[in-house]
C-alpha cells in the first residue's frame, strides 16, 4: 500500500521541481505531443466534422484564423475567447434582422467548443484544459418567428406563383414545407428513392443526421413524383430541380423570399422566411392534435437538446393574443 504524501513531502517536491526549472503543468503534459497551431488544426477539424457543422462553424473558424493563426491551441485562455467573442460581436455583418450580435458571439463559442472537443479526443489537451468550456455562451434571445395566419399564407402562395419564372417549382416548395414542416436541408436532401407512394410517406434527412418518415397527402405525393419525372431527377440524386434538370440550392429560397417580399412589403418588414412555415404548421398541429403529435411532426425526440424544443414552435401567436385583448375589452381588434 502506498503511503500518504504529507505537506512536507509535497513542499520538498515543489522545491526540487523549481530547482530543475520544471512546472507541475510540464509534468501533466509529459509524453503528450506538442499542441498544433490553429492554422494546423482547423483543417483537421473541418475534415472531421459533418457537412452541417462545417457549414455552421466555418465562418467562425475563419475569424479564429485571422486572429490566432500561429498560436498553439493550448496557448489560448478563456479571457482570450471572451475578447474575441466581443470583437466578433462588435464587427458582425449588419443585417436587417440583427439582434445585437448575440448570435455571432454564441456561434463563435460553439465553433471553438467543437474544435476543443476534438482536441481533447485526440489527446492534445485534457478535459480540464479546455478553455472553451470555461466561457459561457450569451443568453439566447427569444425567436421572433411565429405562425402565419391562413389569409397571409394564401397571400404568400399567390405572390410566389405570380412573380416566379418557374411557378411549378416555387409552389411545390411552399407546399412541401407547409405540409411537412420540414427544414430547408430536408427538402434539398430529398431524393426520388425517398418517396413511398403506396403509403404516402417521404423520408426526410435533416438536422443532426436525423432521418424520419413523414406522412404526406396523396396530392403532394403526386406532384413530387411528377416533378421528379419531368425534371429527370435520378433515383439517388436530388429531387428538387430547375427546368434544365440542375439541382436547386439554398439560393433558390433566398430569391424566392426576395420576390415575395417585393410583392408583399409586410413579408420583407417581418423578415418572413421558410422557417416561419415550420412554425405555422407545428402550431396548427399542436392546437388540433396536441403537443406529442406536434413533437413527432417536428421530428423532435425526447433526448438531449431536443427536449422542449417543440415549445419554441408552438408559442402563442399575435392573433391569439389579439383575440384575448378583444375578449377582455369587449372591443373588436383588426387582427381577429
Amino acid at each position: 500500500m502506498t503511503a500518504a504524501v504529507g505537506p512536507a513531502e509535497l513542499e520538498a517536491a515543489r522545491l526540487l521541481l523549481a530547482r530543475m526549472g520544471i512546472s507541475p503543468a510540464d509534468l501533466v503534459g509529459a509524453g503528450r505531443p506538442t499542441a498544433p497551431t490553429f492554422a494546423e488544426y482547423i483543417p483537421v477539424v473541418r475534415e472531421a466534422v459533418s457537412d452541417g457543422s462545417r457549414k455552421a462553424y466555418n465562418t467562425y473558424w475563419n475569424r479564429v484564423l485571422e486572429h490566432w493563426s500561429q498560436r498553439r491551441i493550448d496557448e489560448v485562455r478563456a479571457s482570450d475567447i471572451e475578447r474575441l467573442a466581443e470583437h466578433v460581436k462588435a464587427n458582425r455583418v449588419q443585417r436587417r434582422n440583427a439582434r445585437g450580435g448575440h448570435g455571432s458571439a454564441e456561434n463563435l463559442i460553439a465553433a471553438l467548443r467543437c474544435l476543443y472537443r476534438l482536441a481533447v479526443a485526440d489527446g492534445l489537451l485534457s478535459e480540464g484544459e479546455n478553455p472553451a468550456l470555461k466561457v459561457s455562451k450569451p443568453r439566447r434571445m427569444p425567436s421572433t418567428r411565429r405562425a402565419v395566419p391562413d389569409t397571409r399564407l394564401a397571400e404568400i402562395n399567390a405572390a410566389a406563383a405570380r412573380t416566379s419564372e418557374d411557378p411549378d417549382l416555387d409552389s411545390l416548395l411552399l407546399r412541401l414545407h407547409t405540409e411537412t414542416a420540414c427544414r430547408r436541408g430536408g427538402a434539398l436532401a430529398l431524393r426520388p428513392m425517398d418517396l413511398d407512394p403506396t403509403q404516402c410517406l417521404i423520408r426526410l434527412q435533416e438536422k443532426g443526421d436525423m432521418v424520419r418518415w413523414q406522412p404526406v397527402s396523396p396530392t403532394l405525393m403526386r406532384h413530387l413524383l411528377l416533378h421528379a419525372e419531368q425534371r429527370q431527377s435520378p433515383p439517388d440524386g436530388q429531387l428538387l430541380r430547375y427546368r434544365n434538370s440542375r439541382p436547386i440550392t439554398h439560393r433558390r429560397y433566398d430569391t424566392l423570399w426576395g420576390r415575395i417580399g417585393e410583392a408583399l412589403p409586410w413579408v420583407a418588414t417581418q423578415q418572413i422566411s421558410t422557417h416561419w412555415l415550420r412554425h405555422t404548421t407545428l402550431t396548427w398541429v399542436e392546437r388540433n392534435f396536441g403537443y406529442a403529435i406536434a413533437r413527432g411532426y417536428a421530428g423532435h425526440t425526447d433526448r438531449g437538446s431536443d427536449v422542449g424544443s417543440t415549445a419554441t414552435y408552438v408559442k402563442a401567436t399575435i392573433e391569439e393574443l389579439a383575440a384575448a385583448v378583444a375578449a377582455l375589452t369587449g372591443e373588436p381588434h383588426p387582427l381577429v
